[in-house]
C-alpha cells in the first residue's frame, strides 16, 4: 500500500492501494483496509473520485465519510 499524503495533517486515512476497478483504504484506527469497488456499491463515479483524492493526498477521509461511508465491499 502507498502511504497517504495527508496534506491536512489530520486525516484518518493512513494508506491506500489503487487497482483498475477498486481502491483499498487503510484507516489509522483499523487493522484491515476497506475495499471500495467501481463494480460494487460504491460505483465508478465515487471510486474515480476517491482515486483522485488519494493521489492528491487531501480530502479522501472527508469524501468517504460524506459520500461513501457504507459503500465498502469488505
Amino acid at each position: 500500500m502507498k502511504r497517504y499524503g495527508n496534506r491536512s495533517e489530520n486525516s484518518g486515512v493512513e494508506a491506500y492501494r489503487i487497482t483498475d476497478t477498486a481502491i483499498f483504504v487503510k484507516f489509522r484506527n483499523r487493522d484491515e483496509p476497506y475495499q471500495y469497488s467501481s463494480l460494487g456499491r460504491a460505483g465508478p463515479r465515487k471510486v474515480a473520485r476517491m482515486k483522485q483524492l488519494a493521489e492528491a493526498g487531501q480530502g479522501l477521509s472527508t469524501y468517504i465519510s460524506q459520500h461513501a461511508h457504507d459503500d465498502y465491499e469488505r
